[in-house]
């Protein structure tokens, strides 16, 4: 049971991310955004690694590597003072 709650939390963070962005709430550049997707891809991961799932694995493990660079660039351009 517990890790069906997991694993509906990270699916609810990386749709929630998915539906901020098709509303136009949300975007890739912003840290909300990525920092929603990197949660959910780590919690399913989590949860397929435990359930020794390798196609799970494999896809939530490459979209929480692909989701680290926009999150950095996001949160270092919020950093950086105008010029």
């Amino acid at each position: 049971m517990f890790f069906q709650v997991v694993s509906l939390l990270g699916a609810g963070l990386i749709l929630g991310a998915y539906l901020a962005n098709q509303r136009g709430w949300s975007g890739p550049t912003s840290p909300a955004y990525n920092a929603a997707n990197l949660g959910g891809a780590l919690l399913l991961a989590w949860v397929a690694v435990v359930d020794r799932r390798l196609g799970f694995i494999l896809l939530e493990a490459v979209w929480a590597l692909v989701t680290i660079p926009p999150l950095i660039r996001s949160v270092s351009h919020r950093r950086r003072p105008a010029c």
